[in-house]
């Protein structure tokens, strides 16, 4: 989480180039929206008993148990990317590669607002990410396969995402305060879609289908020094400690 805010706050979008992150989790973690409180949500307490660290993230949602899993970030500018005619309709653009990732590995994927049962609600907030649907989270069989959030600074657009590899969610719910079986019911994963790729592989088809969807070159790099110096600092003054994990206080 240091590091997608380095590259967040070290993006100039008068000179920066797009970014395209792409990242695991070791050892499996909780992650909170940024207006969530953690004592309300979660069960510190087992948290802490059984080491699961907790980490709060830049942008908004319900918590995330971060395990298995492809995760990407995202850093841009409005003009670099396709017209969108609102800052919700920037998702449905942002997140079209992510479309065409998850069918070109054959599973039948769409936006929640397109195939959703009618008169069925939608961003209804839930504390547990995957017990509820935005518009442009992406489903398959009425199940939520990925979730996505996004942060806006002046001039700048982040956003990132959460691609499950394998369904950790009943095991997520065993930290939240409220356990209620339907919170996980609808989350999804890549193998239950007959997806058994590692996540390298899988990092080859996300890279394949972001190239493909915006017409662009992809090339590998490194954090900058600034990048580094920003993570470093961000590590040690904010992620690393309970005032902003599980307080929500910036600095």
């Amino acid at each position: 989480m240091a590091i997608d805010e380095a590259l967040l706050r070290s993006f100039d979008p008068a000179i920066s180039q797009p970014v395209l992150r792409l990242y695991g989790w070791s050892p499996p973690a909780l992650s909170l929206g940024r207006f969530q409180k953690a004592d309300e949500v979660l069960d510190l307490e087992r948290c802490h008993a059984e080491s699961v660290a907790v980490v709060r993230r830049v942008t908004g949602g319900g918590v995330i148990y971060h395990a298995d899993e492809l995760t990407y970030s995202l850093v841009c500018s409005p003009g670099q990317i396709p017209s969108a005619v609102s800052i919700k309709d920037s998702f449905r653009v942002l997140t079209g590669f992510l479309l065409s990732f998850y069918r070109t590995l054959g599973i039948d994927a769409a936006y929640a607002v397109d195939a959703v049962p009618e008169g069925a609600r939608l961003g209804e907030r839930t504390a547990f990410c995957f017990a509820g649907k935005e518009s442009f989270d992406i489903i398959s069989g009425g199940r939520k396969i990925g979730g996505n959030a996004q942060r806006r600074l002046k001039g700048v657009i982040f956003q990132h995402g959460s691609i499950p590899l394998q369904n950790r969610a009943i095991t997520g719910l065993t930290y939240m305060r409220d356990q209620s079986p339907e919170h996980a019911v609808w989350a999804a994963s890549m193998a239950e879609y007959g997806v058994t790729a590692d996540r390298i592989s899988l990092e080859s088809c996300i890279v394949s289908a972001f190239r493909g969807y915006f017409a662009v070159a992809l090339n590998n790099d490194s954090l900058s020094k600034s990048e580094l110096a920003d993570r470093d600092k961000l590590l040690f003054s904010k992620y690393s400690g309970d005032l902003w994990n599980l307080e929500g206080v910036d600095g």
